[in-house]
């Protein structure tokens, strides 16, 4: 694959938020403090992370699409380079503004750019890295001499207090007691944060400075051997089966059962995220490159918790490619967990740094709980 990362920008929106003042941005269920957020914050250890709404109003200042132009523009800018050239536009994101048009047309929307060719990746974490392949294989087999692969999440609508306020009450309404939200709707509330990463994919390497020649991306999903574990416009029945928005016959039961609030089933995560991703997606993609741990110089992981670090590194020693500590680059206790674009915004990061030199080599690891896939991505530094 000869294609090279030449640029990458980030946008987050707004002033970042802290531990102490989550809650008065996203609001507070029935009224009442989460009984959770003290016990996910400190297992997680982010310390910031940003939303696309106002503090002083409430009101949203950005749309997902706004997000990724502003992210676009941000390249244009630092790279030099002009919307006028773009001609194929890779958008990868878990939360469209819209089910139609695609999150792409709508992006190109925003930016106003001539026509260009846009493709739209759409998942969870690994939504991100299907964009940059896509963006990849475009330029590599000449069909352009460049791309911008552009990821953004606006997970924060999900989670605001009010949006929970219709199951409480249908709750209280059935006589249940002490009703509260559900772990697997508030666990989440205190991960995930809004924002956008950009990159400019060319089949050349910048004549100065740095660039990332991408090696390989390798990309799998498990779906066919696992059950849904993060979810969003559904729920899970007895049996296991997913029961889609559509299938609702009363409407307001998609308000009261909080259909479209992301989810997850964190003891299926717990036990399977570590296994599949890890132990058999980087196993594969040892077996298929013939990687050394020894010649990787920086290990760029996306992980949603800092309770998953020590996990990541254990289940590594088991498969003999432990990577030393001071080879780990994150961002994730100041940017927090921006979904798709996290990778995104922690090469932005690393590029910027001054750290990479020459020849270095980077291996990336996303991996996705949705329904479990993970993506592995090898760069050396040009």
């Amino acid at each position: 694959m000869k294609a090279f990362i030449t640029d990458i920008a980030g946008y987050l929106p707004n002033e970042p938020i802290d531990n102490d003042h989550i809650e008065e941005v996203l609001g507070m269920v029935a009224g009442k403090p989460s009984r959770s957020r003290k016990l996910v914050l400190r297992n997680n250890k982010i310390k910031k992370r940003y939303y696309a709404i106002d503090p002083a109003t409430g009101e949203y200042t950005h749309s997902n699409a706004q997000l990724a132009a502003e992210a676009v523009r941000a390249l244009m800018t630092k790279s030099g380079a002009s919307l006028e050239d773009l001609t194929c536009l890779c958008v990868g994101t878990s939360s469209s503004d819209l089910n139609i048009p695609s999150h792409a047309s709508m992006v190109h929307g925003e930016l106003q750019s001539p026509p260009c060719e846009i493709h739209s990746a759409h998942g969870v974490c690994t939504a991100s890295m299907s964009a940059l392949k896509h963006a990849a294989l475009n330029v590599s087999t000449g069909h352009h001499s460049s791309a911008v692969s552009v990821a953004s999440e606006f997970p924060s609508r999900y989670m605001r207090g009010k949006n929970f306020e219709p199951e409480i009450d249908a709750m209280v309404e059935s006589l249940k007691t002490k009703p509260e939200l559900a772990f697997e709707k508030d666990f989440l509330r205190w991960m995930l944060s809004d924002g956008a990463g950009a990159m400019m994919i060319q089949s050349q390497p910048k004549s100065e400075g740095l660039s990332l020649a991408i090696d390989w991306i390798d990309y799998v999903s498990y779906a066919g051997q696992m059950p849904v574990c993060m979810y969003s416009g559904g729920n899970t029945q007895e049996d296991g089966s997913m029961k889609s928005w559509a299938s609702y016959d009363d409407p307001l039961d998609i308000i009261k059962k909080s259909v479209n609030a992301i989810k997850q089933d964190t003891r299926l995560l717990n036990d399977q995220i570590m296994t599949l991703t890890v132990e058999q997606g980087l196993g594969a993609s040892i077996k298929k490159h013939n990687l050394k741990v020894d010649e990787i110089d920086w290990f760029l992981p996306h992980y949603s918790s800092d309770y998953f670090r020590a996990r990541v590194d254990a289940e590594m020693e088991k498969i003999n490619f432990q990577i030393p500590d001071n080879r780990w680059f994150t961002n994730l206790y100041e940017v927090g967990n921006v979904g798709s674009a996290s990778m995104f915004l922690i090469l932005n990061e690393l590029f910027d740094s001054g750290k990479l030199k020459k020849g270095d080599r980077l291996l990336c690891y996303v991996p996705e709980s949705a329904r479990f896939s993970v993506s592995y991505m090898h760069l050396t530094v040009v």
